[in-house]
């Protein structure tokens, strides 16, 4: 059957949510985006949705994207008899079917070749953290991590650019089977904003699962005082998880944005990002 591929950026507040994939029985981004769609097209069997990120119970999302598939009658269908496009009708209409804490930005249909998981070519997070309880805006508790000591942001920046590159982050990722760890972290930095609260920026091609709460982990000994600034690159090449790098928790990271090529491009990516990345035997 010929079907329309459908575009949806969207954002959310991780803090209710058991993370984006859908599971039995719990409340999911997925599942409560995948039901809206549902109902909104009248389709007989839930929508199936590819994100571009699959974020983890807690985390919150500013940028996320997605794809559908979607039966062109019953995407024709949804203006009903207004004037609108079905784009713009989706986006109206799908608002007003989520829940409060999921945002749709905007419904596009996709460009030939898109696909939101495969054809991106970076994403970007952002994690906080206060080191002094009495600046914490308490309008952002649900995004920002408080610790007790005070950090010393230079050396953090310091040790986390140290980190950039193509490697391989097994020391920062939940192995999976069958997946590779090979990433290339193309920014890592680290500053204190104007609210007095640290703020990572991270961007890569693609991460692994835990890889951003880790690599948090690996910087914040170090501005605390208790590692030196070259602890978290020595992890990364023994290549094997360390007990001394914690999992930072999870509400203190967003996902951002994520960025594709131009359209002409997105069907080579895709297929580039498929191919399992190894490094050579320098690497």
């Amino acid at each position: 059957m010929t079907v329309l591929r459908v575009r949806i950026d969207l954002a959310y507040d991780g803090t209710d949510f058991s993370g984006w994939a859908a599971q039995p029985g719990r409340r999911t981004v997925e599942g409560e985006l995948s039901a809206a769609l549902t109902t909104l097209l009248r389709a007989p069997e839930p929508v199936r949705l590819t994100v571009a990120g699959r974020t983890d119970a807690g985390v919150h999302a500013r940028g996320q994207v997605v794809h559908a598939d979607v039966d062109p009658v019953a995407w024709a269908l949804v203006p009903g008899r207004g004037d609108r496009t079905p784009e713009e009708a989706a986006r109206a209409k799908l608002g007003g079917i989520v829940p409060g804490d999921i945002v749709v930005r905007s419904v596009v249909l996709a460009p030939k070749g898109f696909d939101a998981r495969f054809a991106a070519l970076q994403r970007r997070y952002v994690y906080r953290i206060c080191d002094d309880a009495g600046v914490l805006d308490p309008l952002r508790r649900r995004d920002t991590v408080v610790v007790r000591d005070s950090l010393d942001v230079g050396a953090m920046d310091e040790a986390a650019r140290r980190l950039e590159g193509l490697n391989d982050f097994a020391a920062f990722c939940k192995k999976r089977d069958g997946a590779t760890t090979v990433r290339t972290l193309l920014t890592y930095t680290w500053k204190r904003v104007a609210d007095g609260t640290l703020e990572a920026t991270v961007v890569a091609d693609a991460f692994c699962h835990s890889m951003v709460r880790a690599l948090v982990g690996s910087v914040v000994p170090v501005g605390m005082g208790r590692a030196p600034v070259a602890f978290p690159r020595e992890i990364l090449t023994a290549r094997a998880r360390d007990p001394r790098v914690k999992v930072m928790p999870a509400h203190g990271l967003s996902l951002e944005e994520v960025t594709y090529p131009a359209d002409a491009d997105l069907a080579a990516r895709a297929l580039e990002a498929r191919a399992t990345r190894t490094l050579g035997p320098e690497g």
